[in-house]
């Protein structure tokens, strides 16, 4: 069942890249006692994602900031290693947490899975953006166009803040 408003988000662990190597992080540990923003991607380095739905929350993460946003995290179906490249690539290191769902395991449990064998990509996530509040979902946005990233992007977010 897709996650909607109002919901808690599941319990589930990611892998993340830290000065000491892999380590995991709960989303409650996440989650707990924060406002965060979650966005997702179907992968790292891909077209839109590499070059429009990062990009725009890095812009705009002072302002997400300033409206009371605690951390801004993305999302997606690829090994700690990529998201953890894509992160140094992006000089995003240390400004957004990049969260590795390798096994799509949060992705499914949120029912945001899509099938994108017909791409050679297997399973992953579909585009999405949410706020987050002591792990509730309070904003969440989707139904971006294939090759887009408005509906899930950080203005609409900035203006639901």
């Amino acid at each position: 069942m897709k996650i909607k408003v109002g919901d808690r988000l599941p319990d589930a662990e990611f892998l993340i890249m830290t000065d000491d190597g892999l380590a995991k992080i709960s989303v409650a540990d996440l989650t707990s006692g924060k406002k965060i923003v979650v966005f997702s991607v179907p992968g790292a380095f891909t077209p839109t994602c590499h070059a429009s739905h990062l990009p725009g929350f890095l812009e705009h993460l002072d302002a997400l900031k300033e409206r009371g946003v605690d951390e801004v995290a993305v999302v997606s179906v690829n090994d700690v290693h990529v998201m953890n490249a894509w992160a140094q690539t992006t000089n995003a290191v240390g400004k957004i947490r990049f969260l590795s769902d390798g096994n799509a395991d949060f992705t499914k449990a949120v029912g945001m899975d899509v099938d994108l064998s017909i791409a050679g990509m297997g399973t992953r996530s579909a585009r999405y953006s949410m706020i987050v509040d002591d792990g509730v979902v309070t904003a969440f946005n989707e139904g971006d166009q294939r090759g887009q990233a408005v509906v899930a992007s950080a203005a609409t977010i900035l203006e639901q803040l």
